[in-house]
C-alpha cells in the first residue's frame, strides 16, 4: 500500500473518532456540551501535532529513536515551577488562579531556560549534540530533586494542587488558551514545514550534509528551539506526556516506508490524535473515568520504550 493511500485511512480514522467523541450520547445538548467537547478535541490535537512534529524532528537531529526532547529537560522545569509557586505563593495566588497567567509563564520560562542553555552550549564553538542531551539529563535531574524535595515539605492540601500539575489532562482546558496555542504551533509548524526538505538531508549525518552545503549548526540550533517552543506550548497546556512522542514517532517510522520527514511527520501527527481522541473517548465512556489518559499513555509509553531497548541491544 502507498504511503499516501496510508495516510488517508489514517486521518480517516481520525476524523471517525472525532465524530464518536463528539457526537456520541450527546442527548440534545449541542449547546452546553458540544462547544466544550470542541474545545477538548482542539486541545487534543493540537497538543499531538506539537509533540508529535517536535519529536520527530528532534530524533533525525540525535540520530536517535528513543530520545525526545523530554530529555532536555522541560517537563522537570514545568515541574519545578508549578511547585515553586505553590510553594512561596500558594494556591490561592493569581500565578495558579489565572490559568491564562499560569500558561504564559510556563511557556516563557521553558523557552527561556531552553535558549540559555543553547546560548550557553553553542556560543563556545560547535559542541556535539550529545553533550547537550546530557546536560539536558543532568538538569532535568536536578530540576526533579529540587521538586520532589520541596513537595516533601509542603502543605498536605497545598500538595493536591501541585499533583494535578503531575499528569496531563484535557478536563478541564481552558478554551482562550486553546486558541492561543493553536496559533503558536501554526507559526512554528508553517516555519518548520519549510525546511523538511533539509530535514530529509540533515537525516544522513553531520558529515555528508555539511558536504551537501547544509548549514548543519545553524539548523540544529534552530530546530531545537522550535522543538522547545512546540513541546513548552504543550506542557503548559496540558501538563506533561513523557512518552506520547516516544510511541507515535516510532509508530509512524514502522507505518510509513518513506524517508521524507513530510510523510512521517504528517503519520505521527494523525496517529497522535487518533491515540488522543480515541483514547479519551475510551477513558471516558468505558473505563468512566475511573482512570487518566495521561496514565495510561505513560504505562503504554514505558514499557514500548524497554522494548525498544531491548531490540536496539539485540540488533546492537
Amino acid at each position: 500500500m502507498r504511503d499516501s493511500t496510508k495516510l488517508i485511512i489514517l486521518y480517516a480514522l481520525a476524523a471517525l473518532f472525532v465524530g464518536l467523541y463528539l457526537f456520541h450520547d450527546l442527548n440534545g445538548s449541542y449547546d452546553y456540551a458540544l462547544p466544550r467537547r470542541g474545545v477538548k478535541v482542539a486541545a487534543m490535537a493540537v497538543t499531538g501535532i506539537a509533540i508529535a512534529y517536535a519529536t520527530v524532528v528532534f530524533q533525525t537531529i540525535t540520530q536517535n529513536r528513543i530520545l525526545t526532547p523530554s530529555i532536555m529537560g522541560l517537563d522537570s522545569l514545568y515541574m519545578l515551577l508549578q511547585t515553586l509557586i505553590i510553594f512561596f505563593l500558594g494556591s490561592t495566588h493569581i500565578t495558579v488562579v489565572n490559568k491564562q497567567v499560569n500558561f504564559l509563564l510556563s511557556v516563557a520560562a521553558m523557552i527561556i531556560f531552553a535558549l540559555l542553555l543553547y546560548q550557553l552550549l553553542f556560543k563556545k564553538g560547535n559542541r556535539p549534540v550529545y553533550f547537550l542531551l546530557l546536560v539536558g539529563i543532568i538538569v532535568g535531574t536536578f530540576f526533579g530533586s529540587i521538586s520532589t524535595f520541596l513537595q516533601v515539605l509542603i502543605d498536605p492540601n497545598e500538595f493536591l494542587t501541585v499533583q494535578d500539575a503531575m499528569f496531563a489532562s484535557f478536563n478541564n482546558v481552558n478554551a482562550d488558551l486553546v486558541w492561543l496555542s493553536i496559533a503558536v504551533v501554526a507559526v512554528c509548524i508553517i516555519i518548520g514545514w519549510r525546511q523538511l526538505r533539509i530535514m530529509d538531508v540533515i537525516s544522513l549525518g553531520r558529515d555528508i550534509s555539511m558536504n551537501l552545503g547544509v548549514p548543519y549548526d545553524r539548523m540544529v540550533r534552530g530546530t531545537l528551539i522550535l522543538s522547545a517552543v512546540l513541546i513548552a506550548v504543550s506542557t503548559a497546556l496540558v501538563g506533561p506526556i513523557t512518552f506520547f512522542g516516544l510511541i507515535v514517532a516510532n509508530l509512524s517510522y514502522q507505518f510509513i516506508k518513506s524517508y521524507k520527514h513530510s510523510f512521517t511527520i504528517t503519520a505521527a501527527a494523525g496517529l497522535s490524535m487518533v491515540l488522543l481522541i480515541g483514547g479519551q473517548w475510551v477513558v471516558e465512556r468505558i473505563f468512566t473515568f475511573s482512570t487518566t489518559l495521561s496514565v495510561v499513555i505513560e504505562f503504554a509509553g514505558g514499557v514500548y520504550f524497554i522494548y525498544l531497548l531491548l531490540k536496539e541491544s539485540r540488533s546492537a
